[in-house]
């Protein structure tokens, strides 16, 4: 009993800090391609966190849902990078619901199912492991790390789709030809769909009885506070990306915390050396 609490607690700490860890470094990088892969990162860090209190079949549910709302949001961005001359910089982008209005709702759809707006499919999974992990009794700073890293989740995403879509002109080139192609569209349409009745079905098909948490007001209301307070920073961020006292912090984020050089980097580098 005394093994399972300690592996449970080690393993709660891992999948908060991968959450944290892959927020903070997407809130920082532009490789449009990184941000959904740490966006996927962070929520494989969600499921841990899940099954770490014990609840196995909400990480499967979660698993589920991800995988369909994940799957339009990579589709989405190759059609963008295909369309804007195959550049992955979001910095080049700029102004593309112009040019991508289906692809521009699309994958606007993904990222807010991906932040657990109330009826996508995200909401169902993610807003049910929230609600049953206030319950235990793991401490106020597990339950304010798991809030901040929610928030860190509407930042990166909001970010995301400002600086693609509603953010002035990068100065990339752009093509609308796309959007005329059934083959890269259609799929598309369809994960749209799935998006947004998923949530529900799978919910019903893994639940059949109704759940009813009583939670108190203060954390039924922390969620929503802070996603506002996320809001605010990211607007805040914008200016302050590009200038010198967020130059480190920059690096720092985008060489991934140095756990690419400590895990494999510096291993691999030293043995290609000598080969």
């Amino acid at each position: 009993f005394i093994l399972g609490e300690t592996c449970s607690a080690l393993l709660l700490f891992i999948s908060i800090m991968t959450m944290f860890m892959s927020g903070v470094v997407a809130i920082f990088e532009y490789d449009l391609k990184k941000i959904i892969a740490l966006s996927t990162l962070s929520q494989l860090g969600m499921m841990m966190f899940s099954i770490s209190l014990g609840l196995y079949e909400l990480a499967l549910f979660h698993l589920l849902t991800h995988a369909l709302f994940k799957a339009l949001l990579f589709l989405c961005a190759g059609i963008l990078i295909h369309g804007a001359g195959n550049t992955q910089d979001i910095r080049s982008f700029g102004g593309l619901s112009l040019n991508f209005p289906l692809v521009t709702v699309c994958m606007n759809l993904a990222n807010l199912s991906l932040c657990g707006v109330p009826f996508l499919a995200g909401f169902y999974s993610k807003d049910l492991i929230v609600e049953l992990a206030c319950q235990y009794s793991w401490g106020i700073f597990v339950l304010l790390m798991m809030f901040i890293c929610l928030s860190l989740t509407v930042l990166y995403s909001v970010r995301l789709t400002y600086l693609s879509f509603v953010g002035p002109y990068g100065g990339g080139t752009s093509i609308s030809v796309c959007e005329s192609d059934y083959s890269l569209v259609g799929p598309v349409v369809i994960l749209s769909f799935t998006s947004l009745v998923s949530g529900p079905i799978l919910s019903w098909l893994n639940f059949p009885a109704p759940v009813l948490i009583f939670l108190p007001v203060f954390l039924k209301w922390g969620a929503l506070f802070f996603v506002g307070v996320s809001l605010l920073v990211m607007l805040s961020l914008q200016g302050l990306t590009y200038s010198y006292k967020w130059g480190a912090v920059s690096k720092f984020s985008g060489l991934m915390w140095f756990l690419p050089w400590l895990t494999g980097q510096g291993f691999s580098m030293k043995t290609l050396k000598n080969a």
